[in-house]
């Protein structure tokens, strides 16, 4: 006869066997809840940008606190505590680049909110031919910004470009090397005019997105009560299009806050600094001079800037949706 010790020690190795088998596995994660099932598929993703997302920012901080360089990757690392801040906010060029960068960045969305509503107030009217004019004027924003921008300096070629065409024709003279780029006065309203082609169809798209939410009834009331366009206009379009204009500034404020490939493949920054933006600048600064810390330092003021100013409009655009 078998000792009842044997007999348990083997019941024990059966069980334990039984429960590595597929269908013991199976009946366990048939057993476990949805939300622990979604956090096991989940988790490692969240876990991975995590570490992409996390990891460099923290490493950004604690570099923008050191004299690092990262042509001299062997120095010794030394704190200088805010001595990088402090020379940045007295720095005349990061004030000129974010002069620049505040130019560019106001009248890019200007005369996208303007001409992309426009465009989506005439687009909505149903008329013939709808969809092709709108599959046109979309065009751009599927380019890239490397083709755009080589595009556009053809454009603004002094010698042969159509700008100078243009320009030829309006003063009636024979010839003319009209200098876009080249002109300290012209060439920031260069790269705005370029960004205003590339994107004013995405904010467009937004714009008749709201449009089209509005539901007719509230324009035949209108009709009824023998309220005239303007004043339908002013009280019902503009109102419920508004928190879509304000998703569409936010979106197209953040990108062009930082701005880098179309103003690089226009102008490079020039002439001079006149079109250098801040991105352009930190760019010069992170991998011209090496200044790792300082350019550290640079990019987390630009991150708190954006930061903060997108939280403040972000609380502005809830309490209009909230109307």
């Amino acid at each position: 006869m078998l000792d009842p010790a044997q007999v348990t020690m083997t019941e024990t190795t059966i069980d334990k066997a039984a429960h590595k088998t597929p269908v013991a596995m199976a009946r366990r994660i048939r057993g476990l809840s949805d939300r622990a099932i979604a956090w096991w598929f989940v988790g490692p993703t969240i876990i991975l940008l995590l570490a992409v997302n996390i990891f460099p920012l923290i490493w950004t901080i604690y570099l923008s606190f050191t004299n690092f360089k990262a042509n001299r990757p062997n120095r010794d690392i030394k704190y200088v505590g805010l001595r990088n801040y402090e020379r940045l906010l007295t720095d005349t060029d990061t004030w000129i680049a974010m002069q620049a960068t505040a130019h560019f960045l106001f009248w890019t969305i200007f005369f996208q909110v303007l001409i992309g509503f426009t465009l989506a107030w005439l687009i909505n009217k149903k008329f013939k031919g709808n969809d092709l004019w709108t599959t046109i004027i979309v065009l751009p924003m599927m380019l890239s910004p490397a083709v755009v921008g080589n595009f556009w300096k053809f454009l603004y070629q002094p010698q042969i470009g159509f700008f100078n065409y243009v320009v030829t024709w309006f003063t009636g003279a024979e010839s003319s090397s009209f200098e876009m780029l080249g002109s300290v006065n012209l060439a920031p309203w260069s790269i705005v005019i370029v960004d205003t082609w590339m994107w004013t169809p995405f904010v467009m798209l937004i714009c008749l997105a709201g449009l089209r939410s509005i539901p007719d009834y509230i324009y035949e009331a209108a009709v009824i009560d023998r309220a005239s366009k303007w004043r339908q206009f002013w009280t019902i379009t503009l109102p419920m299009v508004l928190p879509f204009l304000m998703l569409a500034i936010l979106f197209r404020g953040i990108e062009n806050f930082k701005m880098f490939d179309l103003v690089v493949q226009l102008t490079g920054g020039g002439p001079g600094s006149t079109t250098e933006l801040a991105s352009i600048n930190l760019k010069r600064e992170a991998f011209e001079k090496w200044r790792t810390g300082y350019s550290s330092a640079f990019a987390i003021i630009l991150f708190v800037t954006v930061f903060g100013l997108a939280s403040i409009y972000v609380k502005a655009l809830n309490k209009v949706k909230e109307r």
